[in-house]
């Protein structure tokens, strides 16, 4: 796919490419990174908290900020992917995202309930995957022209959130958390079949997609329970 959301472009043909055994490799690759760039988003985001580096970043300037360094990295990202350089680029830019989402998780955390609030997301976001991973597995469709429609849905998606980031509409908030979680649940059901059937030959590009699926939907659904279900003392 090749969207600016995971701004992923591959110019292999779609499910005709790698034998069974490099589509099986690329998978097993993806799913190793995937769990290890976990632990420099949680360590991003532990950081944000205990230091509170990101409080200032609120409005127009946490938005640039934010799309700066995300799209930098994916940038140099994809221009490292096929040499040595690739992983510790990912691995960089998954503790960025980790330090941005660490606003939204404090201020989470500020609700009585806080904690259980982030779990619960966690554990939604993990049985989403597993749901997605799942179906990857035993649906025959081809699954690419879902793209070009998600790839809309992204763009409005993106376009309201900015919007919203000024307006700062508690209702919008919700509606894009939900279309959000939507959107990027089905991306990454796309993506993981995309992989399963030889479609995405590198695995830090597949990691990348898997990854920025993982993250929007986490919070989205932590923003979504905030809103709906934070406990003030």
């Amino acid at each position: 796919m090749n969207d600016p959301v995971n701004t992923l472009a591959t110019s292999v043909g779609y499910g005709q490419t790698l034998p069974q055994a490099e589509r099986h490799r690329v998978l097993r690759n993806t799913y190793w990174l995937l769990a290890l760039s976990l632990l420099p988003t949680v360590l991003g985001a532990w950081l944000g908290v205990a230091t509170g580096i990101t409080r200032s970043l609120t409005g127009g300037l946490g938005l640039i900020v934010f799309l700066v360094g995300a799209y930098g990295f994916i940038f140099a990202i994809e221009k490292t992917k096929n040499s040595g350089a690739g992983v510790p680029v990912l691995l960089g830019f998954t503790f960025f995202m980790g330090l941005m989402l660490s606003r939204l998780i404090a201020m989470v955390l500020g609700f009585k309930n806080g904690p259980e609030l982030v779990m619960t997301a966690f554990g939604g976001t993990a049985g989403v995957f597993f749901v997605m991973a799942s179906l990857a597995t035993v649906v025959k469709r081809d699954l690419s022209g879902m793209s070009k429609w998600l790839f809309v849905g992204a763009m409005v998606l993106m376009i309201g959130a900015i919007i919203n980031v000024f307006i700062g509409s508690t209702a919008g908030m919700l509606a894009i958390s939900v279309a959000a979680i939507g959107i990027f649940s089905a991306y990454m059901l796309s993506d993981l079949k995309q992989i399963i059937d030889g479609g995405e030959t590198n695995y830090i590009s597949a990691t990348l997609a898997l990854y920025l699926d993982l993250f929007n939907v986490f919070q989205s659904l932590l923003a979504l329970l905030g809103i709906l279900g934070g406990e003030r003392d």
